[in-house]
Order: C-alpha cells, then structure tokens, then sequence
C-alpha cells in the first residue's frame, strides 16, 4: 500500500495542488503547453484541446484534467517544467532604456493630472492643491452587505459609528497595502474597494495616482492605468484592452507591447461600477485573452476583472455597495471598504478647508453641537458641504439645520450667494431682480435635469441631451455638475452629473415642488410592499420633497432664490402624509421612509393630526441608523399614549440604542426584537422595562443569540409586573435547564412560551413533561397559522438575499408536521412566491439558490 502510494506521488501532488496551479500557470499555459508537446508529453490533439478552451484559466484546467490520463510519468515531467516556468516568472527581465523613458514620461502625465482636487464647485480656472487638501481615509478589510435595498447613504451612519469603535480590531490598511496582505493565501491581484456615495473612492484613486507619479516607492507596479466607467459607457463600438489604454495615454504606444508582456507590473484602476451602464452583464462566459482581440466593452472588462486577460496584472475596483452583487466576486482577492473619516480627521478637513486654525476650531464647535451635521460629516462629500455653508454663509441663514433638507436648502443658498455676490454689488436694483430671476430659471433647469433622470435611474447626463443644452451658457451650472471630457477617434464626448447622487434627489424634489408636475407613481400609493422591484430609490427624494414643501424651507427659497412652492401642492401634501400615516399604523405596514417625511416637515401638528385606531410601527428588515431613529423617537414622542405594537426585527439594534428608546419601549403592548444579536448588556436594558411596563403582553425575542443565562435574568424581570403573557425565543440557545427558570411563572402569567429551535439536547425535566404552555415542538395545532401568515408576510416583503435567510430558517420543520393544514398552506404560499421571484430574477446565481428551495417544497 505505501509503495502503491509513492508510486503516485506525483500524480497525487498535482490533484491536490490543482487550485494552486491555476493561479500560478495562468500567464504561461500557452508556451508550457507547447514545450509538453515538443517532450512528447502531449500531443498536438491534446494541445488543439487545451486552445479550445475560454481563457487561460480554464486552459491550465484542461491541461490538469489530460494529465490525470496520462499518468504518473507525464505528472512527474509536468511538475519539472512548472518549476522551471515559476523560477523563470520570479526573475524580473531587465528594462530596456525605451521602456524606463516610458516609464518615467507616464509617471509625469499622472502627476500632472492628479495634482490638483476638484472640489464640487470650483471656480474656473481655479487649482486646489491636492497635496494641501488631502485627508486620509479609513480603510478596513471587508465590505457592507451584498443586498443593500435603501439608500446607501442613510444606512452608512451606524456602520461607521461601529468601526469607529472596533478601530483596533479592525487593521486599518494604507493605499499601498492594497496590494499585499499577510494573510493571503494567493497573491493579491484583484482588489474591490467599496463605500457608500461620497465616501472617498474617487479621491483614494487619485491619491494613488498622486503618490505614483511622485515617484513614491511604495506602490511596486512600473505603470498604472487609470479607466473610469463614465468614459467607458461612450464605447458603442466592439473595442481591444489595447484601444481603450491608448484612448487617454496615446504616448505608450511603442512600449505597450513590453508594458503589456510584462503585466506582473501593471496595475489597471476601475473607478465607479456602479456607473457603468452595463453593470449587470460583467459575469460573462464569452471571454477575451489576447489584449488586441475586438470585443464588446463589457466582455473586455469582464475578462479583465476575471482573470482570463492579463492573468498577472493587478486590477483596483471601485463601487458603491448596491452593485457589488453584480460583480463576479469569485475573482475578487480582497475587499476593502472606505469608513470615511474618524472624528480627528473631520476637524483636519476643516483645517485644512479653511485654512486658519482659530476660524477651522469655530465652525467645528457649531458642527458638534449638532448631531445630524456632526454624522453626515464622517462622509467626505458631505463634510466639505457642510464646510461650504459655513464659510459662504458666516452664520446658518435658517438657523440651526434639523433635518437633511435643510442642510441642502442652505448649502443651495450659500453657493447661490457666493456665485452672485460680486456681480450684485455693482448692479442696480432692477437689474439684482433680474439676476434673481435668472439664477430661478436655472434652477429649474437642474432640477428638470435631474428629475427625467432620477426617474429613469439615469446619473450620467449628455451634451447632446436637450435638457443639458438648456443650461448652456449659465456659469452657475460648474457649482453642482461635474464635466468629464470623454474623447474618441474624430470626435469629443461631454458628460455630465451631478457632484453627488443626493444633491441630484435634492434637485428632482425642488423641480416637483415648484412647478405643477404631478408626484411620481412610485408615491401615489399609499403603501408598496418591498419587493424586488421597489428598492428604496426614491425614499431620498420623497423625503428631501417633503422637507421643501415645509413652510420654513419653502419660505427660505422664496426669500434667497425667488422660487416659490405651490401652496396647493403643499396642503394637498401635508394631508397625504396624514393619511398614509394613519393606514399604515392601522395595518402594520412598513413605515420608516414615512416617518422620515414627517420629521423632514418638523411640524408637530402633522403627527397630533394622524390619529390611527390602532399604533402599529413596523420598522423591521432594516439596519436603521442614528436618523433612523431620531425620525421613530419624533413621531412616538408627540402620538403619547399606547404603542400597540413595535416591530425592530432585524434592525440591528445596539445596547445603546435600546437605551435611549427605553422610555418608548416601556409604551408597547407587542414589542418584536427577533433577529438581533443580543447580548446580556442589551437583555438587562430589556429586563427593567419588563420591570417598570404595565403594557407588555407580548415579547418576540427569535434568534437574538440568548442562551440560559440571559433568560434567568428575563424571568426574574418577568416576574416583577407579571403582565408577559407570550415570550417567542426560538433558533437561540437556551436549553431544558433554562426554560426551568419559567416553571412558576407558568400559567399565569405566562400562558405561551415558544421555544423551537433550542439546544434543547439535555435531558427533560419531569416536571417540564406537564407544562403544556411551553412549545419546543411543532405540532398540528392551528394555532401555528398565525405565526405561519405572520413569517410569509415577512417574506413578501423581503428582498430575495433576505427571503433566503428566512428560508433557510422555516423550512426546517420535521416532515412529521407536513400533514398538518397550516403546514401545508404555509409551503403552498412560500412555493407559489419563490417561483414568482424566480420568473423575476436576473441573477443566475439567485435563481440557482431560489431553484433549491422550490424543489425542496415540491418534493
């Protein structure tokens, strides 16, 4: 046995070091090939196989799967020549004085172009140095969650309030790090850097453009090939990699022969994704190998992000989250996400924005004393928004912002100010109304401009468009649009958008404020259940509409911009709010985004007036941030009285958090905290409201992590006001030995406790056996159907990433109980909505997973 054993070392060796391999003989398979045709190793039929293959990748895979019929002979000559390939690919080839001339001249133009920051309303003609403006960034390993439904911006908050905390857990990484991590257990080629709008991408690409062409070491590559989305959405054509390297660097032609064969050097940056127009077709099967073979744009850069072209070149990613599940991440070596800034590097940027120490320190201090200004200012863009409001406008014209509008409402005045201020203090009387007239008109472009595109998720505008050409001539537009000059062979490309995904919303919300455009569809029901076609992307926009039809934001544009609100509009508006408020508290909908247009309006009379029969605040499904929760504290601080019920499950909620809303939760006769990691800090904050509240009847505390100590600390609470009549807990890890701590609180006042899903592998107390109130079964009792609508309720409304995770959870019943009608019902639902979701689904890989499901309910 041991001989048989060594007699297939070399084969053995190859099967196991199979992944391997493929990394490592990508970028040679073609002339290894070759030489194991002229050692007779291979024979010109095995080789025309292998070049049959898509790719080099699959290529080398090919080669292993022939060797495995060779046998042991052929295995041992293959893995002489793989040493001899690696050791030849470890041995740098000396540069030619023409490829370091190359190399030096590449280095000047990135310079160049890199050393000045465009700030998102420079001046014509006016240059910012980088170098004097830059502030680092914080980068960690990892990315926020593939499925990221609402808008990006407003769930970051609390996220980067927690890696704020876990700093020292988290190891932060410099941008010369992305490319080696001691960790790795492969060479770090492909790199995906990740954040929210605003949050820094852009500008971490131009740092590294910066420091290479500044001749710092750090960055080991001979060149760096910038490319943009935005210039790669002008290609209608079929286009090489060579063709889209030339486009902006016409001056490495002679050497990209060399640049290219020497790909181990060269690193090639994709900065925004998310823009790319084809950003769902990355994940191709139709690849391109050689860099001058023609091909649509995304197959180039599919191949490209996937390996099959220039295996060895290194490749920086950069996306806001909502794409990423778009992106073949098989491919990616290393995420990374941008957590913005840390509370010391916000007061460096109002340093560095305003240049004097004493002024930077003043306005700080007014930003600290507010808490929505203070957070929006961990996002960059944001943070140099709010500096621009300060420094145009010396004092906040609108007192104090409370809510997200108005932030945009002053920062819209302040750059109206600055842009206008010169020219009026030479201009008469009738001609300042006519320049107020003129920045009114303009205005209204934008917002039109932005309004047609929001609706139809478009952020890229073009010369040729007709709206666009409406606002030529106007030197206010270079305030809130950024140009991109995108050039082609015979011809040049003008691209717009706007500086930042929110002030495009916060234009669209003025546009359809102002004039008599009817509210999108998307807004006219009262309540759409969240489903794979309703992602979020107008809550932003409902919620900046609201804000500017409140008398004191419209009153503010009508006085510094000479746009005025309709008033019917207005009123008709308010009473919208009323209304779907009330249906949505009655039924128990979804409500966070509406509550968000309450509190943009900051008119308690709007919240007296809702007046439901029943309060119900469904809040579940999301990762809620510190707005979040302001907006819900709003909205429960002026209603008072009785909360019927308090959905937060899966909300992600802090210890901290439940502490804050403590004195809201002591209010609810049903209070669901399922699918939140709860540990005994949280539970104790849970247990003195069960301590004090004479209204909890109802608890729902399902897979939140507790185990037998956290429910000994629920029962002794439980016990205080003996008001609890149903504790739900199931998926925790609680066992007969906890549930002990119940005993005598059962009947009364505990009359259900559902306990399925526990590590209930001890043995069973004789005394638990004629406790009929505690549930650690599934049984044929109807009683189930309420949880079973309640669960696929959850279900209807849940992306199809999150409707997975409950699957996965549900249909973990015992076949025992198929038989039961409520089981039967409930699997003929969850059937009929995965095949919905199925004929929906533009995923493959969603389909596949969804497919499983709807096979196993079918057996």
């Amino acid at each position: 046995m041991v001989e048989k054993d060594f007699h297939h070392s070399c084969l053995t060796a190859v099967r196991v070091l199979r992944v391997s391999l493929v990394d490592e003989l990508e970028g040679q398979v073609d002339s290894l090939v070759e030489f194991l045709v002229c050692r007779e190793v291979f024979t010109r039929d095995d080789r025309e196989e292998v070049l049959c293959q898509l790719g080099p990748r699959m290529r080398v895979r090919k080669v292993l799967d022939i060797l495995e019929c060779k046998g042991e002979e052929a295995a041992r000559i293959f893995l002489n020549v793989k040493s001899h390939y690696q050791y030849s690919k470890e041995v740098d080839p000396p540069q030619s004085r023409e490829y370091s001339k190359a190399k030096q001249k590449h280095k000047e133009v990135l310079r160049r172009r890199s050393e000045s920051m465009l700030f998102y309303n420079t001046r014509h003609g006016e240059k910012i140095q980088f170098s004097e403006h830059y502030v680092n960034l914080l980068l960690v390993d990892g990315h926020q969650g593939l499925e990221n439904k609402r808008h990006e911006v407003l769930t970051f908050g609390q996220k980067r309030l927690c890696l704020q905390q876990k700093s020292a857990v988290h190891e932060k990484i410099t941008p010369a790090e992305l490319f080696s991590c001691a960790k790795a257990v492969r060479p770090v080629r492909k790199v995906l850097v990740s954040g929210v709008a605003g949050i820094g991408k852009t500008i971490l690409v131009q740092k590294m453009l910066f420091d290479f062409g500044g001749n710092k070491d750090h960055l080991a590559f001979d060149f760096i090939i910038h490319m943009t989305f935005r210039d790669l959405n002008l290609i209608d054509e079929p286009t090489s990699l060579r063709e889209l390297i030339l486009r902006k660097n016409r001056y490495l032609a002679k050497e990209l022969d060399n640049i290219l064969a020497n790909d181990n050097k060269l690193l090639i940056i994709l900065d925004g994704f998310d823009e790319f127009r084809h950003y769902r077709s990355c994940d191709v099967d139709s690849f391109v190998t050689e860099p001058d073979e023609d091909a649509e744009v995304m197959e180039v850069i599919g191949s490209l992000m996937q390996g099959e072209l220039l295996p060895n070149a290194s490749v920086l990613l950069t996306s806001r989250p909502a794409a990423i599940s778009y992106i073949p991440v098989g491919c990616i070596d290393r995420f990374v996400l941008i957590a913005g800034f840390s509370l010391a590097e916000v007061q460096d940027f109002f340093f560095r924005y305003f240049q004097d120490r004493t002024l930077a320190d003043r306005m700080f201090s007014v930003v600290s004393a507010n808490e929505l200004m203070l957070t929006l200012c961990y996002i960059p863009a944001f943070c140099y928004i709010v500096c621009c409001i300060l420094k145009e406008s010396k004092d906040l014209c609108g007192g104090s912002p409370k809510t997200m509008t108005d932030i945009y409402v002053q920062y819209l005045v302040a750059l109206l100010r600055s842009h206008t201020q010169a020219r009026a203090e030479t201009c008469l009387q009738d001609q300042r109304a006519g320049a107020i007239q003129q920045l009114s008109d303009t205005v209204l472009k934008l917002g039109r401009l932005a309004f047609k595109n929001l609706l139809e998720h478009q952020t890229l505008f073009y010369s040729s468009d007709r709206e666009v050409a409406a606002l030529e001539g106007s030197s206010l537009v270079s305030a809130f649009l950024d140009k991109t000059i995108a050039e082609e062979p015979g011809f040049t490309e003008e691209v717009y958008s706007f500086a930042h995904l929110t002030i495009q919303e916060f234009f669209a919300a003025v546009y359809c404020a102002v004039t008599d455009h009817p509210l999108p569809d998307a807004l006219e029901r009262t309540s759409c259940p969240r489903d794979v076609s309703n992602s979020g992307h107008l809550d932003l926009f409902s919620r900046f509409l609201s804000g500017i039809l409140s008398e004191r934001n419209a009153s503010l544009l009508s006085r510094q911009v000479g746009i005025c609100c309709h008033k019917e509009k207005a009123n008709a508006y308010r009473e919208k709010i009323i209304r779907e408020l009330r249906a949505l508290c009655e039924s128990g909908a979804h409500i966070l985004n509406h509550l968000h247009c309450l509190f943009e309006q900051q008119d308690p009379s709007l919240a007296l007036d809702v007046q439901p029969k029943m309060l119900r605040v469904n809040v579940s499904d999301e990762t809620l941030s510190q707005m979040d929760y302001n907006a819900i504290k709003y909205f429960l601080n002026l209603t008072g009285g009785k909360i019927s019920e308090l959905d937060l499950t899966g909300t992600g909620i802090s210890c901290d958090t439940l502490r804050d809303i403590q004195h809201l939760l002591g209010r609810c006769e049903s209070l669901w905290l399922g699918e939140n990691n709860l540990d005994m800090e949280a539970v104790q904050v849970i247990a003195d409201v069960l301590k004090e509240s004479e209204n909890i009847v109802y608890l729902g505390l399902g897979w939140t992590n507790i185990s037998d100590d956290e429910l000994l600390v629920l029962a002794c609470a439980i016990g205080v006001k003996k008001k609890l009549q149903e504790l739900w807990m199931e998926g925790n890890r609680v066992s007969y030995r906890g549930l002990l701590s119940l005993s005598d609180l059962i009947p009364d006042p505990l009359k259900n406790v559902v306990a399925i899903w526990n590590d209930l592998t001890d043995r069973e107390p004789e005394c638990m056996q004629t406790k009929a109130s505690i549930t650690v079964n599934f049984t044929d009792d109807a009683s189930w159907a309420e949880w079973q609508k309640w669960v696929f309720k959850r279900c209807e409304v849940s992306s199809n990433e999150k409707l997975l995770m409950v699957l996965h959870k549900v249909c973990n019943i015992s076949t025992h109980h198929f038989e039961a009608q409520w089981t039967k019902t409930f699997y003929s639902q969850l059937s009929q909505l995965i095949k919905s979701r199925i004929e929906s689904c533009t995923e493959e890989d969603m389909c596949k997973k969804l497919k499983k499901f709807d096979s196993f309910l079918e057996l």
